[in-house]
């Protein structure tokens, strides 16, 4: 079974934010979210809403389009359990 698209986004937000080298304390201050929401998002127990998604991806420098183009090929690469 595929991982959820929730631990997905997360896991591709970790990845796109320690690619441009910042902490968890940085980006969550960058975003304007509490380091504890960004750390559950990242770690696919948050499910954020779509203006937080839009706040994200304009915090790694993308839109919100390209930032679910990048969930999207991680999804697709994923490996199935099972």
């Amino acid at each position: 079974m595929k991982p959820s698209l929730q631990k997905i986004f997360g896991q591709c937000v970790r990845a796109l934010r320690q690619a441009q080298g910042l902490t968890q304390v940085e980006f969550s201050e960058k975003c304007g979210f509490y380091q504890t929401y960004l750390s559950r998002i990242e770690n696919g127990q948050a499910n954020p809403t779509l203006n937080a998604m839009e706040v994200i991806a304009v915090g790694l420098g993308l839109t919100v389009f390209e930032l679910f183009e990048r969930v999207r090929d991680v999804s697709q690469i994923q490996p199935t359990s099972g």
